[in-house]
């Protein structure tokens, strides 16, 4: 068989046709080495790791919080926390992806949670009510955040209530060690005993109570206290079979399900308290959403059995009087022959004195009568008196010269003596002592109507100290705008009262 040249020609064509696509797919692949190098790759947190710092951080700011930042601010931590648990659900196959990967949008969501969490900072380091009304500002730009979620289709907490967990009822009642019974003692051979000595030893397990309880069994039971009720206003969590579940301490029950709201009958020893101070606690509410169980945690403020204590003091201004005798120049009454002479004359006390008008005299000096040149007193008919008509401040004295026939002359020198009294201010302060405040009665005050100044101190919830000297008799402004406190005044205006009301929320 013989091969022609057009045989080797077809080999040749098919080798460049190769060697042709083996040389294009090396620049593809180059090309696509080179692109994919020049095109970076996102770096730092992933998105679960961005949750739980948000977590983390906010959990440290409540450890931090004082109880004037809890009950002031209760609502922007409650604001934040939703805002998170909201990201959380939505991103929940997102989680291992790198963070700076999320659309702008979203990441701006994230941010506003940052924002909230850093005015909460700068209020807990720098309280004040500049550093409160910022972190209220940011709280409500990420509440609109939040709002802005409810119609993606995804389950949402919107908000809930109550903000603050009513005290205990009894809570405050005076706190006893239960009387205990001690088992008999026994001798180590096993025979009863009256009294320990040598060769006796007490029960197994024989212990004091050393802790108090708040009250006798037979006196508070949990029955006592009405349940909390709480309502959640919320999205997508209303057409479930399976109603959600909320975890408070050791309590866990489901939801009653109404259009777009949950209801919970929570007791009230399910949460956490404290005799004086004021307390966060956290419920969890669970429910399963896209083959996954979701949680929103949800914070309240829990009151403390005793609402604080106070004290006021008051300055008594009481004038004291300081009396000396005052003697006034002597006055003279001189006629001519046969005529009849009359002085008045007037004295006003001096500036802060007043005259005491049952205490006063008057004083004839001299009664003086001559005829022709002889000297002789019985000539002058006469007198010193004090005038009818003087004014309520003052004291008038009349001198009379009057002789007894038409050819005597007569001249009168008269005084008076007058006890003057000035007014001294001496100060006294009465104080109240430190009283305790209480949940179910109203505590009363007298108030001394002599009082110039007052000073009221009142230190409550444990942490929360504030002073007012503002005047707190008459028609006086009292003091308001005080959480879980109302000051008033009976009708009369003689008391001071003072109520703690779990509903007066800030």
């Amino acid at each position: 068989m013989t091969i022609g040249p057009g045989l080797f020609a077809g080999v040749g064509r098919r080798g460049w046709i190769a060697a042709g696509a083996a040389v294009a797919a090396v620049a593809i692949l180059a090309f696509a080495y080179l692109f994919a190098a020049s095109t970076p790759v996102p770096q730092g947190p992933t998105v679960a790791e961005k949750l739980s710092e948000l977590v983390a951080a906010r959990a440290t700011l409540q450890a931090q919080a004082d109880a004037e930042t809890r009950i002031d601010l209760v609502g922007v931590f409650r604001v934040a926390s939703l805002l998170t648990d909201a990201l959380s659900i939505r991103h929940v196959r997102d989680r291992g992806r790198p963070f700076a990967a999320l659309p702008p949008s979203q990441q701006r969501l994230f941010a506003q949670v940052d924002d909230v969490d850093t005015a909460l900072r700068e209020s807990i380091t720098f309280p004040g009510e500049g550093s409160r009304r910022a972190a209220r500002a940011a709280a409500q730009l990420a509440q609109g955040a939040l709002d802005s979620l409810a119609g993606d289709g995804q389950p949402l907490v919107l908000q809930f209530s109550p903000r603050f967990v009513p005290p205990r009822r009894g809570g405050g009642e005076l706190r006893l060690v239960p009387p205990s019974r001690r088992p008999p003692v026994v001798r180590s051979d096993g025979a009863p005993a009256l009294l320990l000595g040598p060769g006796t030893k007490l029960a197994a397990g024989t212990t004091d109570p050393l802790v108090p309880i708040y009250m006798p069994a037979f006196a508070a039971t949990a029955t006592d206290d009405p349940p909390v009720e709480i309502e959640i206003a919320a999205v997508g969590l209303d057409d479930d079979a399976v109603p959600p579940m909320l975890t408070i301490g050791d309590w866990r029950g489901a939801a009653r399900v109404s259009p777009l709201r949950l209801h919970f009958s929570v007791p009230r020893s399910a949460f956490a308290n404290d005799a004086v101070r004021t307390r966060f606690v956290t419920g969890r509410l669970s429910f399963r959403h896209a083959a996954h169980t979701e949680t929103v945690d949800l914070l309240f403020v829990v009151l403390p059995d005793q609402p604080g204590a106070f004290a006021l003091d008051q300055k008594i201004r009481t004038m004291v009087p300081e009396a000396n005798t005052l003697v006034s120049p002597e006055i003279l009454a001189r006629g001519d022959v046969g005529e009849t002479k009359t002085v008045r004359h007037c004295f006003d006390p001096p500036p802060g004195t007043h005259f005491d008008k049952s205490q006063r005299r008057v004083v004839e000096v001299q009664r003086l009568g001559w005829l022709e040149d002889v000297s002789d007193p019985t000539l002058n008919d006469g007198k010193v008196e004090f005038a009818a008509n003087e004014g309520p401040n003052q004291i008038c004295i009349v001198v009379t010269a009057k002789p007894v026939n038409k050819d005597a002359r007569a001249a009168t020198i008269g005084r008076f003596e007058a006890t003057l009294v000035r007014e001294r201010a001496e100060d006294t302060a009465v104080k109240s002592g430190v009283r305790a405040l209480d949940w179910h009665e109203a505590v009363r005050v007298p108030l001394d109507s002599s009082a110039i100044e007052w000073r009221l101190y009142l230190r409550l919830l444990g942490e929360i100290n504030r002073e007012f000297d503002q005047p707190l008799t008459g028609a006086a402004a009292l003091p308001d705008g005080i959480p879980f406190l109302r000051v008033s005044r009976d009708r009369d205006g003689k008391s001071l009262i003072l109520r703690a009301d779990p509903s007066a929320e800030p």
